[in-house]
């Protein structure tokens, strides 16, 4: 299930006496540890204190783990008993051949489950391995093990549109002004990070304590990696042929010290994707993100719209030239001892002209 149909599962029964918690990503993990600590536990302070433990597989074995979720407590009527670290359990060596959790803490597990604890609930929670790449054998091995569990819940990354949804849902609750350019400045900078997004958000609200707008400035003194997403804004500026903007945004990377061949690369790389877009005859920014998607090359909607509006602003012709001037820009920056706000200033020049 997912983490939503997990706290509306809440909210309409009883919890289960298990839980698998499969996935990394932490903001949604958090959550739904809120939910159900509050619908065991309620809210009562001391409840919670005794009532709730933890353990890590990477320090205990799992049936060490189970007998303290069969043993009654003195001090609490109900229990959560939270295992971290639950790909720890799984078999090495020979004993890694068979991955059915039928004997040694598998069994452990299988038998617990036949006679579950009244009043306890146990979270099994294996957050080290993703859904894709090399770790989906991994965490596939994990899933079979615990497959007697039969309340799953996956934890998966956020998709760009559910990070765009969070980060506003996130600001409205705190009542933080973000306009659209500087909401697509925040997700490019966190990397479309649920987690980082919150924190980011909490941060601007106390910074700005909701007295006005949150402007690019504030996010790129206080946000990490933001001054990267300032280079978006320059990529963003060159795509739309605006000149005056793309020169002001190299002034506020030049004052914040930012390495010039390191925009070039941002650059080169948006005017090469543009002009592969105009070469497959790619209509619009949802069509760009799909094309370049199944290529491998994951890209943000807000990336794909900036893709979309240099294909609009430039022909054929001028983006190949453009991808020549940012060649020869960027071999001018490697010489010796170079101007790199002349050479740059020329280069964004030779890009705006008719």
């Amino acid at each position: 299930m997912t983490p939503d149909q997990f706290v509306a599962s809440l909210q309409k029964n009883p919890p289960a006496p298990v839980y698998l918690f499969l996935g990394p990503e932490p903001h949604q993990r958090e959550r739904c540890r809120a939910a159900l600590l509050e619908a065991v536990l309620g809210s009562d302070v001391e409840a919670r204190e005794n009532g709730f433990s933890r353990v890590d597989l990477d320090e205990v074995r799992l049936a060490s783990a189970l007998d303290d979720a069969r043993s009654l407590s003195l001090f609490a009527a109900r229990r959560v008993i939270w295992i971290g670290s639950a790909e720890a359990a799984l078999p090495r060596g020979r004993a890694a051949a068979d991955d059915s959790a039928e004997s040694g803490d598998g069994g452990e597990l299988a038998a617990y489950l036949r006679e579950p604890t009244p009043d306890t609930v146990v979270v099994l929670e294996s957050s080290r391995y993703g859904f894709d790449g090399d770790d989906k054998a991994k965490l596939e091995r994990v899933q079979k093990f615990y497959a007697a569990v039969p309340a799953l819940v996956e934890f998966r990354p956020f998709s760009p549109e559910a990070a765009r949804s969070l980060a506003q849902s996130l600001a409205k609750k705190v009542g933080l002004q973000l306009g659209l350019p500087e909401l697509a400045l925040l997700i490019e900078a966190t990397g479309g990070d649920a987690s980082r997004i919150a924190i980011e958000i909490e941060k601007l609200s106390l910074f700005t304590a909701g007295r006005r707008a949150v402007t690019a400035a504030d996010i790129a003194a206080l946000v990490p990696d933001a001054q990267a997403a300032t280079i978006f804004a320059l990529v963003a500026a060159l795509g739309r042929g605006d000149r005056a903007q793309a020169l002001e945004t190299l002034d506020t990377l030049a004052r914040e010290g930012e390495y010039m061949p390191l925009a070039l690369t941002f650059l080169a790389t948006q005017f090469r994707m543009a002009l592969a877009a105009r070469a497959a005859g790619l209509r619009g920014a949802s069509q760009i993100q799909a094309h370049f998607s199944q290529l491998g090359a994951r890209i943000w909607p807000q990336r794909a719209r900036e893709i979309e509006q240099t294909v609009a602003a430039f022909s054929k012709g001028k983006l190949e030239r453009a991808v020549v001037k940012l060649f020869e820009a960027d071999r001018s920056l490697r010489d010796a001892r170079p101007d790199d706000r002349i050479v740059m200033e020329e280069m964004i020049l030779a890009l705006t002209s008719a």
